[in-house]
């Protein structure tokens, strides 16, 4: 097993003064470049100056003696980067994260656990405290758990400090342009950047999981009921050296300087980039809704919320849905289709094929094998539409007998039965009988599958 690194004086120097002000080993380890498992072995020695000395002399044989040691020691200490007291302003910033730790809830059935992360919360001038345990660290649950700490604050603090953005950053923005606040990212490597709420999660860590590590809960709901009483104490509790309590300290500096509270919470939505399609729709979750032809193979942005997609070109709204529930369907609104679309706007596939079945059985077999066959319904009309125009030129009896041919040899186009047609193709089924029963396909589904 290879020997642990040793760490220079700077660096074990660094080492210990990072994790006296609560810095973590994973990010002492990213700030000083530098295994994990070094630093976690370095803290867990009884590293006194003596031992400092003997592993300083090991290395240099011929280097100073433990007095001068000491000294030279002493004055590298005073030479260290001096700490900037940072100064909260009231109302100003709030400082977010998750804790490391998790908190079990159980299924009432199985008796399985499920893993609860904690998120935390701290504003920069009181210390006022918010804590809420959330299924995972995702998007959504990022966003909830903002939501319900700005209600808990009842206004809203000018900015949100987090450790990182997270990596769909458009939506986190439009939630803090939906409160009226900014937010701001901990600069790398920059531990006192997030030191507020480094505490903050220690104090929640020790608050409250160590408090509740011996409960069972079987819903969230309940873990979180649990979690309001034991935060609720923490900010009653007087803070020392302060001669107040984080609530006071809150009421007096912070809350006075919030921003309000908008009217509506803001609704949770994802951002999904696409290319309309030349049938001027776009796709989401097996869906598709229309947006202005003249926007055919241009990038859209799409926001869907629970109730709404909304399309998005160049920043601008350009059509607003309300979201289907339905997979393989479309939502089309006639203002969106070219005028040479409109007029068969108002057809649905059963309307088509009902329409078929007028000029015969092979006809309206024909059309629900058109429809059946695209991608969804609608791009069916204009075929289905084309030889219904046909009739005027041909006549209902040889529209049929095409059909029927068309259906045979799997033609799906007016072009093809038109050049049945016109070179008497169909002439070969003309003499069967007109009553006969409908045609039979794996692809026809029947009128009332399309309803």
């Amino acid at each position: 097993m290879p020997a642990k690194r040793r760490l220079t004086m700077r660096q074990l120097g660094q080492t210990l003064r990072l994790a006296g002000s609560g810095t973590s080993s994973r990010e002492i380890a990213v700030i000083l470049g530098i295994a994990r498992s070094t630093v976690q072995d370095n803290l867990q020695r009884n590293v006194t100056r003596v031992l400092l000395w003997e592993e300083y002399r090991a290395a240099n044989p011929d280097g100073f003696g433990y007095t001068w040691f000491c000294t030279t020691f002493e004055a590298w200490k005073g030479r260290a980067r001096p700490t900037m007291r940072q100064t909260h302003l009231g109302g100003e910033k709030v400082f977010v994260d998750f804790a490391g730790d998790t908190i079990d809830i159980f299924d009432p059935i199985t008796g399985e656990a499920h893993p609860m992360k904690l998120f935390v919360a701290a504003m920069g001038a009181s210390n006022y405290t918010y804590a809420e345990a959330c299924p995972s660290e995702s998007l959504p649950d990022w966003i909830g758990v903002h939501t319900n700490l700005f209600t808990f604050l009842g206004g809203v603090p000018k900015f949100v400090v987090c450790d990182n953005l997270r990596a769909a950053v458009r939506t986190y923005a439009e939630m803090a342009s939906h409160y009226g606040t900014a937010v701001l990212a901990a600069r790398p490597r920059r531990p006192k950047d997030k030191a507020k709420v480094e505490v903050a999660v220690q104090i929640a860590q020790r608050w409250v999981l160590a408090r509740l590590r011996n409960q069972r809960f079987f819903c969230l709901a309940e873990l979180n009921a649990a979690i309001r009483l034991l935060v609720a104490e923490l900010n009653a509790r007087q803070m020392r050296g302060f001669g107040s309590s984080r609530a006071e300290l809150f009421a007096e500096i912070d809350r006075p300087k919030l921003g309000e509270l908008p009217d509506q919470p803001y609704v949770f939505a994802r951002w999904k980039r696409c290319r309309v399609a030349p049938d001027y729709h776009v796709e989401v979750d097996g869906h598709w809704y229309s947006t202005p032809y003249r926007l055919i193979r241009e990038l859209v942005d799409v926001r869907i919320a629970d109730n709404t997609v909304e399309i998005f070109h160049k920043g601008q709204r350009i059509a607003s849905h309300a979201r289907a529930p339905n997979r393989r369907g479309h939502t089309t609104v006639a203002d969106h289709m070219p005028s040479a679309h409109r007029r068969y706007g108002k057809w649905t596939p059963g309307g088509l094929i009902a329409a078929g079945e007028k000029i015969g059985p092979a006809t309206a077999a024909f059309f629900q094998a058109v429809i059946a066959d695209r991608p969804h319904p609608e791009q069916g009309f204009r075929t289905c539409l084309g030889i219904l125009a046909l009739t005027k030129s041909y006549g209902n009896t040889r529209i049929d007998a095409a059909c029927q041919r068309g259906i045979l040899i799997k033609a799906r186009s007016v072009a093809s039965i038109r050049s049945i047609l016109k070179n008497g193709l169909d002439r070969a089924f003309l003499d069967e009988t007109p009553d006969h029963q409908p045609l039979r396909h794996g692809n026809i589904r029947g009128q009332g599958y399309f309803h």
